[in-house]
């Protein structure tokens, strides 16, 4: 964080020193998991649902914390304290100030990000990308809520260059609050899908949610040009550009080819075309990395440069479409840290496509979140897609995603082809005893069912 006063602290966030001397000056990093605060640092005590951070603060103040911001003030304590009504809230104030502070400094670039598919990964590119061109912040993991999102403009620096910063929706007027802290430079518009259509009530709903960044756009919108719900979004703009394989694409993605070692695609940035390499599997991965070419045209900088970096990325982060090969020589495909209907089908395409290059084909799936009304014909549809892209082997794990096997089956899936397991367990003891050197696996599913350390056990296999 920025170097601040505690007086200084405590105005923005509209709190009360109890404890502490207002003219001290703070500039550690600021944390709301006391297992993570270090000497100097900031503590936000954050009341949960089944946890309250109130709990720790004698942990937090023997490792030398420099302030915590409370709803319930410990004065046996020396540790510099604030009171708040609302600890999370305040966060979100002192991001606020910490970033108009920068803002006041420098020539600092923002860029948002939303979308129901692609924005951690979209982040991951842009982050490495950036990084060659000036000091960078962006999101850990994926640090896109009320309270990721402010711990990530907390972490600026008054010579940081460029704010990368992923808005997640939680419901209506969600994206409001963060867009409306963040007023993005640049605004990504990445999808409109099922990823959490059954919380909010379809993808008409889903839609005005994700467009809720619009009004805050500082100086330009990029749309996807695929997307009929995005790409409608222009006309709530003043500026925009997009991306895609559509013809109207300001950045045309013009073809792409895979392999198994990455994608090779073929891009018409704004009149330059430009044959990429990428690591990286997949064509939704194409269009991650067409979105984060276009917001390096928007920011001036130079393609070439961008596109050297862009090459060397192995993967975006763990478990997001991940190659590995395991001891036998089988090489597994990990994307289990999410999944939605349309990030689902993406993989199995890739898995399909790198099938037909001599190797055995195995889809790993368990259940999709947040699916709501919408979860029983979603699942059944990619239990019907496994079928109709010929995948060899089909394993399904877990009640929840019984549909996506109950599917294939109706189908017209094949004896043997299509196994439901009840747990994680039974289906890696049935995989270790069937895997071989030609094995291509997909694992995939929604981050809660645990499936990414699955994906890694079966690199020991």
């Amino acid at each position: 964080m920025i170097s601040l006063s505690i007086a200084e602290i405590s105005s923005a966030i509209e709190g009360e020193l109890v404890v502490g001397e207002p003219e001290k000056v703070i500039s550690g990093e600021v944390f709301i998991d006391s297992r993570e605060v270090g000497p100097g640092d900031v503590f936000f005590a954050k009341v949960g649902d089944h946890d309250d951070g109130h709990e720790y603060l004698s942990q937090i103040a023997t490792v030398g914390a420099s302030l915590a911001v409370v709803q319930k003030p410990n004065t046996t304590l020396d540790t510099p304290q604030i009171l708040v009504q609302d600890s999370v809230e305040a966060l979100g104030k002192l991001a606020a100030f910490v970033l108009k502070k920068v803002r006041e400094q420098n020539k600092l670039k923002v860029i948002g990000i939303t979308g129901s598919n692609g924005k951690t990964s979209t982040k991951s590119l842009l982050n490495q990308m950036l990084a060659g061109f000036g000091s960078v912040v962006a999101p850990q993991g994926s640090f896109n809520n009320q309270v990721g999102l402010p711990l990530t403009v907390c972490r600026l620096q008054l010579d940081t260059e460029y704010l990368v910063l992923e808005m997640g929706a939680s419901g209506k007027g969600s994206i409001t609050r963060l867009a409306e802290l963040a007023k993005p430079d640049i605004g990504l518009q990445l999808k409109v899908g099922y990823a959490h259509a059954g919380k909010f009530g379809g993808l008409s709903e889903t839609r005005k949610i994700k467009s809720e960044m619009l009004p805050f756009i500082q100086e330009m919108a990029i749309l996807n040009a695929d997307d009929p719900n995005v790409y409608s979004m222009r006309s709530e703009v003043q500026s925009f550009v997009s991306f895609g394989y559509s013809d109207h694409a300001h950045y045309q993605l013009l073809g792409s080819k895979l392999d198994i070692d990455g994608t090779e695609i073929d891009i018409d940035l704004a009149g330059v075309e430009k044959t990429i390499r990428l690591k990286t599997l997949g064509e939704h991965q194409a269009m991650n990395a067409a979105a984060a070419l276009a917001v390096i045209g928007q920011l001036g900088l130079d393609f070439d440069k961008a596109i050297a970096k862009l090459e060397t990325i192995e993967f975006v982060e763990r478990g997001r479409m991940q190659s590995m090969v395991g001891k036998s020589g089988q090489i597994i495909i990990n994307d289990a840290y999410n999944a939605s209907p349309e990030s689902m089908q993406a993989a199995l395409q890739t898995l399909a496509t790198l099938s037909k290059q001599g190797y055995r084909s195995i889809a790993v799936l368990g259940a999709m979140a947040e699916l709501g009304e919408f979860s029983q014909e979603q699942h059944d549809r990619i239990g019907r897609l496994v079928v109709r892209y010929n995948i060899d082997q089909l394993l399904v794990i877990g009640e929840d995603a019984k549909l996506i096997h109950m599917g294939a089956s109706q189908e017209g899936s094949w004896d043997g082809e299509s196994l439901f397991f009840e747990s994680i367990n039974q289906a890696f003891e049935y995989l270790r005893e069937k895997l071989a050197d030609n094995d291509l696996v997909l694992v995939k599913a929604s981050n809660s069912y645990g499936l990414i350390q699955l994906a890694d056990d079966l690199t020991e296999v």
